[in-house]
Parts: structure tokens; C-alpha cells; sequence
């Protein structure tokens, strides 16, 4: 009986349960016969819904609550995520054993008007579903108009060529699993754009009880991502972040592995207020040292910011 991985049905998406699978072939002899592997597509909220934000229609786990619900019936064994779209917390059942090696955690600016956002007149719009992104814009670029832009990567990139918007950011890990780098006008830094917590990171789901596929897929585990992302987790559970909540959290490790800095920003929507900070120290610590930067940032905006974001 073949290994079933489910996944969405986004070229993103697939391509992502394709890297799933090719790894699990050269990992696993027993699973390199051509149909040793099945990709189950499985349609989830978040694609069926188009035309509203994400905290509109149920938040992060849009894009997981279906996939979540096979694994569960038995449809499949294992679902492949990209892991800025998993919730902090998982249903009781599901364990989440397995981050594949980071991609590139970087956004993209990508306009045919200019080079980058600087550039932009004032008045000119930008397309963009993230409330992370809006806001880290419009602190610097309070004259520009962000605009709702919901899709896959080419959709996105189809509306920015049919002039609904003047530009638009992209994850360039996705860009790069695609094969389609070269559609970014520029490259923006952590220190301008701030990631998303799990940028660029796939993790591998199962069921809690199935220890065969847990030792299958635990395998493909690799560690320094699982660090980093964990912890850039850590900091969002804190925040009890939402996509209703503009919050940005990376971590990194030093060259030795044994030192860990993590980031965090939260803000306000329309960028009038943004909360930074930061913590170092050692990978031995990074839950606790998360979290208190997590808390921090907390104590910073204040729980009326927060409650007021939730409504």
C-alpha cells in the first residue's frame, strides 16, 4: 500500500509535497518504487475562499483544518505544510515530527513601475493578503494604499499584471520552489522586511498514534530548522497570534549552532505603531528565550491592542 501525503493543490503546494516525496524516496529504499508514494490533493478553506482576508474566514488554520480531517479518517499518512500557514496550537492527535531544511526565509518586492518601494509614488497601491506586510510597509510608506490580494503565486503575479496594483511582496522561498526567482524586482533583508515566523520552512504532520509513518518521516527532520522555526513559534503562541495580529518573529542560529537570536515585531495594522525586540543566547534555551521576548512584546502593545484586534 502506497504512503499517502496529502497536501493543497497550489503549484506551491505540490511542489513542496514533491520535495516531500523525493527526499523520502532517497531516504527510504523500500519507498523509491514509482508508486511506493501517493500525493493526495485535498482542497482546503483557504483556497476555496478568495475574496476575503484569512482572519475573515477562520484564520491560520484555513489552509490545514481539511488536511487535518484526513489524516484523522485515514485518507492520508502524512500532510505537507508550509509552516507559516500551521497554527501554534495542533488538534490533539496530530504531532508535527518533522521540518525539512529551510529555504530562503526573504520576502520579494515585485512591481513593474519601480525597483523598489522607495521608489513608489505616494497614492500607489500595493497587493497583499499579509497583515504582517501591510503593516512593516506602511510604517515606512505611510503614503502608499495596500489592497487586498488573495490567490497562489500566480494569481498574485497575474492581478499585478492586469495593473490591480502597482506592486507586490512574495515569499522568495515559494519563488524559488517554483523556479521562478527571477520575477522579483528586489530582495528585501530581515532588518527591512522581517519574516513571517516559519517562512520558508515545510513541516511534515501525522497522526500521534502511527508510529511507522512518525519514524518514516521523523527522519527527514532537520534540526537547525526545527530550532529556528520552534522558536519563532514560541514567540507567535505567546502573542496568540492570528492573522487578525501583524506579527513578525525569526530566529537564527550563530555559525557554531550554539548561540540563538530571535526577533519579533508586533503592529499596529496600519503601521502607526510597530514594537520590536530581541533576545540572544544559548540554542539550549530557545523555548524559554522565545517566549520571554514573546511577553515582552506583549506587555509592550498592551492586551487592549490585542482585544481590540480580535474583534
Amino acid at each position: 500500500m502506497a504512503l499517502k501525503i496529502g497536501t493543497r493543490g497550489s503549484p506551491l503546494a505540490l511542489a513542496q509535497a514533491y520535495e516531500t516525496r523525493d527526499l523520502l524516496r532517497a531516504r527510504w529504499p523500500s519507498l523509491a518504487a514509482e508508486d511506493a508514494i501517493e500525493i493526495v490533493v485535498l482542497k482546503t478553506t483557504g483556497d476555496i475562499v478568495q475574496d476575503r482576508r484569512l482572519s475573515e474566514v477562520g484564520g491560520k488554520g484555513v489552509f490545514t483544518r481539511e488536511l487535518d480531517e484526513a489524516l484523522f479518517d485515514g485518507r492520508i499518512d502524512c500532510a505537507a505544510h508550509s509552516m507559516k500557514d500551521v497554527p501554534t496550537w495542533l488538534p490533539d492527535g496530530i504531532v508535527l515530527p518533522t521540518m525539512l531544511a529551510r529555504e530562503d526565509v526573504r520576502d520579494v518586492f515585485i512591481s513593474p513601475k519601480a525597483a523598489r518601494f522607495a521608489d513608489l509614488p505616494d497614492g500607489s497601491v500595493v497587493g497583499t493578503t499579509s497583515l504582517r506586510r501591510q503593516a512593516l510597509i506602511l510604517t515606512k510608506y505611510p503614503g502608499l494604499v495596500v489592497t487586498l490580494f488573495r490567490g497562489n503565486v500566480q494569481t498574485r503575479l497575474r492581478k499585478l499584471e492586469e495593473g490591480q496594483a502597482d506592486a507586490t511582496m512574495l515569499a522568495l522561498a515559494g519563488l524559488n520552489r517554483l523556479d521562478m526567482a527571477h520575477v522579483a524586482t528586489c530582495i528585501l533583508e530581515p532588518e527591512e522586511m522581517l519574516p513571517a515566523a516559519g517562512q520558508g520552512a515545510i513541516g511534515i504532520t501525522c497522526r500521534a498514534d502511527d508510529d511507522e509513518i512518525r519514524e518514516v518521516i521523523s527522519a527527514l527532520d532537520h534540526r537547525p530548522t526545527s530550532v529556528c522555526v520552534n522558536a519563532e513559534r514560541a514567540v507567535l503562541d505567546v502573542l496568540d497570534g492570528t492573522c487578525h495580529t501583524p506579527i513578525a518573529a525569526y530566529a537564527a542560529l550563530g555559525n557554531t549552532g550554539e548561540a540563538l537570536h530571535v526577533r519579533g515585531i508586533v503592529a499596529e495594522p496600519d503601521g502607526s505603531q510597530v514594537w520590536a525586540g530581541e533576545r540572544s543566547g544559548s540554542v539550549l534555551d530557545a523555548d524559554a528565550m522565545a517566549r520571554d521576548l514573546g511577553a515582552e512584546l506583549r506587555a509592550a502593545a498592551g492586551e487592549n491592542f490585542f482585544a481590540a484586534l480580535a474583534e
